[in-house]
């Protein structure tokens, strides 16, 4: 059985999708891009800001439904371009451990929601 995980903490979905499905006990969060949840508005300063704002969307969806970083056992990251690959690992870096850190993908993609420049999806399990 599933159960919709929401919480006001990360950005409201801007279409017909949750934050993220909790079933059992694996959580798989929708793809978060860095909107300021209290403000709805896109942080795009830079490419590490940028990041940090994905990352802290995710990190409340987690909470939510008590987990953390250390739960992710596996990332997907999806780039707008490739070039910003070193610093996006730089900030999604300070996230894991590095000897238990997650699988992970990184995609090169034509474009995301929004036009931002990166998007994260994680998937963890209790």
């Amino acid at each position: 059985m599933k159960k919709i995980i929401t919480t006001a903490k990360a950005p409201a979905p801007i279409g017909p999708y949750n934050q993220a499905v909790l079933t059992g006990n694996t959580l798989y969060t929708s793809g978060q891009v860095a909107i300021n949840p209290k403000t709805g508005a896109l942080v795009l300063d830079d490419i590490k800001t940028e990041t940090e704002q994905v990352m802290q969307n995710l990190k409340v969806i987690l909470e939510e439904v008590d987990m953390t970083f250390e739960n992710v056992i596996k990332t997907t990251i999806f780039l707008s371009d490739m070039n910003n690959f070193a610093q996006v690992n730089e900030i999604y870096g300070n996230y894991f451990n590095e000897d238990t850190a997650p699988a992970r993908e990184t995609v090169a993609v034509a474009a995301l929601p929004k036009f931002v420049n990166v998007e994260i999806s994680v998937i963890a399990v209790k």
